[in-house]
């Protein structure tokens, strides 16, 4: 059988990236019924057959899950080519050898390290790596020390990750999705972009049924979206590729600023912003840790007129002294009672927040991650943390004077005096 004939059409750009290894990472996640999974064998059979020499690691977190999944999935697979005269697979140990050149497909839990350290093949290296249910492992560390041990002895390597994003959008895996890397492609699918007949229609009346039923569910469990956890700060963000074009369109811009060195990074934004519709556009960012002033000074004038102001963290009068001392002209922001409450507030009222993730990424997982504080019950309660906040604080600079200038009109219209 045909791999195109055999998959569905949403994975044909990775199939084509693949065999021609444009990319070394292919991160592929989504809903239910999406057959990442069963692409993923179909494909890692191709690849090992087309690259004598490339062997493949197939990894879940938890070893004992390994033989009544991923095991018989490849099996599956193989059974799908019509290559079962070539292929041996074992119990014990659990592996799939590729009986032509003794390739093999070999079986780890990540709860084993030693045993993924210890694989030695007999003829070649280890090509291709698969992470499956990638949210289920320790965290990008785990995985980072996983790849070290794998992606060596070599020329080519292709790292496949497969999961099912989990409800909260600050999981880990989530967040490690959002990653734009130039080695890496990024595949979202549905039930929806698989042919009909492969799901059955008892699997389409469950997800029709849980549409009508429960929206936000069915987004989550069909759609693979991460829709948080009734927890998000701001539910007016729009991610978006913001072209130049775009921004020579726009009016006058705004920029803020948000020190730290050590452990919280220093934090710099461009924005603009559109008053009549109320849409925020974050447009530039530099986010570092261990960042000096005069270091952080020579950045911002390669994104910025000297001239313009910057808005930063009053708290900080030395740092923003020893700006200006620099050339760059910089002022500290206006404060009052609950004023990051109510700087915030203004933030979420916004029609739109727009973020280039490509242009911001930070800023678009600390606007997208930010969540309500919990208290010792889980309850999320109306307080905004004081963490990964740092290009939060630094809109809030930058549009200071916008935010002020609402709450002085708002406080003049109310009995209360502070909002």
């Amino acid at each position: 059988m045909n791999l195109l004939d055999a998959t569905a059409p949403c994975y044909d750009d990775v199939v084509y990236s693949a065999i021609e290894h444009t990319y070394t990472q292919y991160l592929l996640h989504g809903g239910r019924g999406s057959a990442k999974s069963s692409f993923i064998t179909l494909l890692i059979i191709i690849i090992m057959k087309m690259n004598e020499g490339v062997n493949a690691l197939v990894l879940r977190k938890v070893g004992a899950t390994l033989k009544d999944s991923v095991y018989n999935q490849m099996r599956w697979a193989i059974d799908q080519l019509g290559l079962n005269n070539l292929f041996r697979a074992t119990k014990n140990p659990l592996e799939i050898v590729y009986k032509p050149t003794g390739q093999k497909i070999y079986f780890r839990g990540a709860d084993d390290p030693l045993k993924i350290k210890s694989i030695k093949p007999d003829k070649g290296y280890i090509g291709i790596t698969w992470f499956e249910e990638l949210d289920q492992f320790n965290g990008e560390e785990e995985i980072r020390n996983i790849l070290q041990s794998t992606n060596r002895g070599g020329s080519m390597f292709w790292n496949f990750f497969s999961f099912n994003p989990p409800k909260s959008r600050d999981n880990w895996a989530n967040i490690f999705a959002q990653q734009d890397r130039p080695d890496r492609l990024t595949v979202h699918s549905t039930y929806l972009d698989v042919p009909r007949e492969w799901l059955g229609e008892q699997f389409i009346i469950d997800a029709e049924m849980l549409k009508q039923l429960n929206p936000t569910a069915y987004q989550h469990e069909y759609l693979g979206e991460a829709v948080g956890t009734g927890g998000a700060v701001f539910d007016n963000i729009e991610e978006r590729t913001i072209t130049d074009n775009e921004i020579s369109t726009m009016g006058a811009f705004y920029y803020g600023m948000d020190f730290g060195f050590a452990v919280d990074p220093f934090a710099w934004l461009k924005i603009s912003y559109d008053a009549k519709r109320k849409i925020i556009y974050f447009l530039d960012e530099i986010y570092q840790t261990r960042l000096s002033n005069s270091r952080a000074c020579e950045l911002i004038k390669q994104r910025q007129s000297a001239t313009n102001y910057i808005t930063a963290d009053s708290a900080e009068p030395k740092s923003i002294s020893e700006m200006n001392e620099l050339g760059l002209k910089v002022i500290g922001a206006k404060k009052g009672p609950d004023s990051v409450y109510y700087g915030i507030s203004w933030l979420q009222n916004q029609t739109k927040i727009v973020i280039d993730k490509k242009r911001c990424p930070n800023t678009y997982r600390e606007f997208s991650c930010y969540e309500y504080k919990q208290d010792k019950y889980g309850n999320f309660i109306s307080e905004f943390p004081d963490a990964n906040n740092h290009t939060i604080d630094a809109a809030r600079y930058a549009l200071n004077d916008l935010i002020s200038l609402r709450r002085v009109k708002f406080i003049s219209k109310s009995s209360i005096g502070v909002y």
